[in-house]
């Protein structure tokens, strides 16, 4: 099984983790995308219970495509900082910044879900996914998602959550692969977003200098 893993787009509010739409900047990335996925043909989408991700699947695949929601596959839960600014993040929680820069294993987000609970959740929509037989499978999901389950999934343990990548760009693709025969999931590709390339606007890098 071909399991590819999609960061949703850029979302409208820079509040954390809020449920909203996406940004327009977020529009074009997916459309950017969309245009590069023309030739792959999902047998299985999922998506995220989250509008964003939701938003984002439907520019990729086309609103006539059937997609699969569970709430397993939203965000990590990021407690007492969703709602809130970066900046008044920092300030509230240095402690798990400063941890966080440690990439501590398994580090719980104040008042939210720590990596080992991401994993569990969303390896049951993994299993589902194997289950079905199906060749080619998509994930509409978000950053700590893909990294809890590309740490888990590759055998390091959801808990090394933080050392896969320190940053996934907005509609990155991260692939992996099941052998039957081996039993287990190879990586294929991680946090690429050559559709972006000529376009630094759209980036990351460009969202935290604005």
């Amino acid at each position: 099984m071909r399991l590819i893993l999609i960061r949703h787009g850029r979302q409208s509010s820079p509040l954390c983790n809020v449920d909203v739409d996406l940004s327009e900047m977020g529009r074009q990335q997916a459309e950017l995308l969309a245009e590069r996925l023309k030739k792959v043909t999902p047998d299985r989408i999922y998506t995220s219970g989250l509008i964003r991700a939701k938003q984002t699947a439907e520019i990729l695949f086309g609103t006539d495509a059937v997609f699969l929601e569970r709430e397993a596959l939203n965000e990590i839960s990021f407690g007492d900082m969703t709602g809130e600014a970066d900046s008044r993040n920092a300030v509230l929680f240095p402690e798990y910044f400063a941890a966080k820069r440690k990439k501590e294993k398994n580090l719980r987000l104040p008042g939210g879900e720590c990596p080992t609970e991401v994993f569990d959740r969303a390896v049951e929509v993994v299993k589902e996914a194997v289950a079905s037989g199906e060749e080619t499978v998509v994930f509409v999901t978000h950053g700590g998602v893909i990294r809890a389950l590309v740490a888990g999934l590759l055998g390091l343990g959801a808990d090394q959550m933080l050392r896969i990548a320190d940053s996934l760009e907005h509609t990155s693709v991260t692939e992996l692969r099941y052998s039957k025969e081996a039993g287990c999931f190879s990586l294929e590709r991680l946090n690429d977003a050559s559709h972006l390339e000529g376009r630094p606007e759209l980036s990351r890098s460009a969202w935290s200098k604005g």
